[in-house]
């Protein structure tokens, strides 16, 4: 499962990456023939750059509720639990001790 999540996010990447390059050029050849100005066209690639940044946080945030799921629906023990069961283990070996 790890591996096609892999592969969806470099796919991703790199379209994003394509993405960018291809505003950068439409963007300097709006700038070149005049129909923007360069601080018009920073303002849109910096627009482009926020966007993408807020998406990868919302893409980060459901893959992680997705992960929390899975590891649900497997029955995995939550950080929680493993502490509580630290913490049961510590006091029962405490009591064998002073027995």
């Amino acid at each position: 499962m790890s591996d096609i999540l892999r592969k969806g996010f470099l796919l991703g990447l790199g379209a994003a990456v394509s993405g960018k390059e291809k505003l950068e050029n439409k963007l300097a050849d709006l700038v070149e023939r005049n129909e923007l100005t360069k601080e018009q066209a920073k303002t849109v690639m910096d627009n482009f750059i926020e966007k993408g940044a807020l998406k990868k946080e919302e893409w980060k945030e459901a893959q992680q509720e997705r992960t929390q799921d899975i590891a649900t629906d497997l029955g995995m023990a939550t950080e929680q639990e493993v502490d509580a069961l630290k913490a049961r283990i510590a006091e029962l070996e405490s009591k064998l001790e002073n027995n």
